[in-house]
């Protein structure tokens, strides 16, 4: 008998196309004597259908082809189940992707998504919502949130919303962060939720962060300038210098003077003044190389 995995394809994810991808997955589906069942995403009822489809198929493993939200999606979805996730970076951020090291060649892809072990990585619920990768308060949300609206896309795009964004930026905020272990009363321009190290640029946000430690960090940097934001884009930023704090923990709360534009995985979610975040006791299981 055939064993089922199931394909969930972002057909708008990143501005790429993807019927060569589906293309080279049915094939080595067929190769391997898997049935491959193809889901694409349509923004209507999403998670609800592919729940669904998991309750039918029972999948050994579930494929994802997409960027960091369609990810999260299909966690927000399943992460519950006893399920493997092969990813396929195929989106505008990729950041988990390259957390994994895996940006590869479509055919070496394939081999680690359908065949290869898997890590299990911590989830971060923030207000109740996962985060797999870096969610964060401030200036970096404002920004998705500027290049989301924009029809210049890619890093020229970002260039221009990092410009465009600190002109127009709210003013510092004022921030009263709460773990078990520490309390900080501090003025900042941006504080990263960090399960991971790196943004989807490979730049080192977080040089702390590891996957599946129990942990998450709190990088708080309290003064940005285009620089550092463009050193953000392009991979380059320094760690160490003296505007950014750390701080590694299992919960905490963060509550600021007004509300802040907020983001988690690259999905801009509004504004917020306060936030509980804790780590799931669940895991999600991530073919990696």
């Amino acid at each position: 008998m055939k064993k089922n995995i199931l394909l969930v394809v972002n057909p708008v994810s990143g501005g790429l196309e993807k019927a060569d991808y589906i293309r080279a997955a049915k094939k080595f589906a067929s190769k391997n004597g898997i049935n491959l069942v193809l889901y694409k995403t349509t923004d209507v009822d999403d998670i609800d259908k592919i729940r669904e489809l998991y309750e039918e198929l029972k999948p050994e493993r579930i494929i994802i082809a997409g960027g960091d939200g369609t990810i999260k999606l299909v966690g927000d979805a399943v992460a519950t189940k006893d399920v493997i996730f092969g990813i396929l970076p195929l989106g505008s951020a990729n950041g988990l992707a390259v957390e994994l090291d895996l940006i590869k060649t479509i055919e070496e892809n394939l081999e680690i998504a359908f065949h290869h072990d898997y890590l299990e990585i911590d989830m971060v619920v923030i207000n109740e919502k996962k985060s797999l990768h870096l969610s964060d308060i401030g200036l970096n949300a404002e920004l998705i949130r500027n290049y989301k609206k924009s029809k210049i896309h890619g890093k020229w795009g970002y260039f221009l919303q990092a410009f465009r964004t600190l002109l127009n930026a709210q003013k510092p905020f004022r921030v009263n962060i709460e773990t078990s272990s520490t309390r900080i009363d501090t003025q900042a321009r941006m504080i990263v939720i960090a399960n991971a190290q790196k943004y989807g640029t490979g730049v080192v946000i977080n040089p702390l962060g590891t996957l599946n430690d129990g942990k998450f960090e709190l990088v708080i940097l309290k003064k940005i300038n285009l620089g550092t934001i463009s050193k953000i884009i392009m991979g380059r930023m320094p760690l160490g210098y003296k505007n950014i704090e750390i701080i590694s923990t299992d919960s905490a709360t963060i509550k600021t003077n007004f509300p802040v534009c907020f983001q988690i995985d690259g999905e801009y979610l509004g504004t917020e003044n306060e936030l509980s975040i804790s780590i799931s006791p669940e895991k999600m299981k991530v073919a990696i190389p």
